[in-house]
């Protein structure tokens, strides 16, 4: 006899369906801007981290827009949209995600090479800095700012404004799957948190002895590692 397989559901996926159901219900319409993410945690009584993965599996699903600055409103949108379970916009996000990762790949094992090979002693420091911020971080959230920071000051050192540019451009989705990956590394067998401290220990080291060939094979191989813990989640997910 077959039974058909039971997914846990997470607190994220709860809080994107109850505010579906005050869009369904009308209480939020297109064109409202939605509370802080944290009044949105304090409201449902969660972390913000499940309130920020529900806005993303959101606006996967095309019913909220985000807007640098100013906040989450409602958009305009598909009304057939309303009744895709959330999970669905996990998957939807799939794509999204090796996409980014493969622009990181452009982007990042190239500024590192630069970074290693003009970097100032001040933007030295900073990258050094944020290392710390991360080796030190009290909590999740402060662990992802930490390693956001790590990344665009290895950035600003390869003095391109150019790739500064573009790393900005990409940066909301950097922070999402630097947020995702950080959460799921702590159930991957394949990794834990000091494995990823010391990585970017690693490349932090190779930019300070300006070995620029050896901080791009760094960089490539936690870009991997990174890819590795996020497509494994997606094949769970899909099974």
């Amino acid at each position: 006899m077959n039974y058909k397989r039971i997914k846990p559901r997470k607190i994220y996926e709860e809080v994107a369906e109850a505010l579906i159901d005050m869009i369904k219900s009308g209480q939020l319409k297109s064109g409202d801007k939605l509370d802080s993410v944290q009044q949105l945690a304090e409201n449902f009584h969660v972390g913000r981290s499940a309130v920020r993965e529900a806005l993303s599996a959101l606006r996967a699903m095309g019913l909220v827009e985000m807007h640098q600055g100013e906040g989450t409103y409602i958009r305009e949108f598909d009304s057939k949209m309303l009744s895709l379970p959330v999970y669905i916009a996990v998957l939807m996000k799939k794509d999204d995600v090796k996409n980014l990762l493969e622009v990181r790949r452009i982007l990042e094992v190239g500024a590192v090479e630069a970074a290693a090979l003009r970097r100032s002693d001040e933007q030295l420091m900073e990258i050094q800095v944020a290392l710390e911020q991360m080796e030190k971080a009290s909590d999740e959230e402060l662990g992802e700012e930490a390693d956001f920071r790590f990344h665009m000051a290895i950035a600003k050192a390869s003095q391109n404004e150019l790739l500064i540019g573009l790393m900005n451009n990409v940066s909301e989705m950097m922070v999402t799957t630097m947020r995702e990956t950080r959460r799921l590394w702590l159930y991957s067998k394949q990794s834990t948190l000091e494995r990823l401290y010391q990585e970017h220990l690693s490349i932090y080291e190779a930019i300070k002895q300006k070995d620029s060939k050896r901080a791009q094979q760094l960089m490539l191989g936690h870009l991997e590692s990174v890819e590795d813990v996020l497509m494994k989640y997606f094949k769970d997910i899909e099974v």
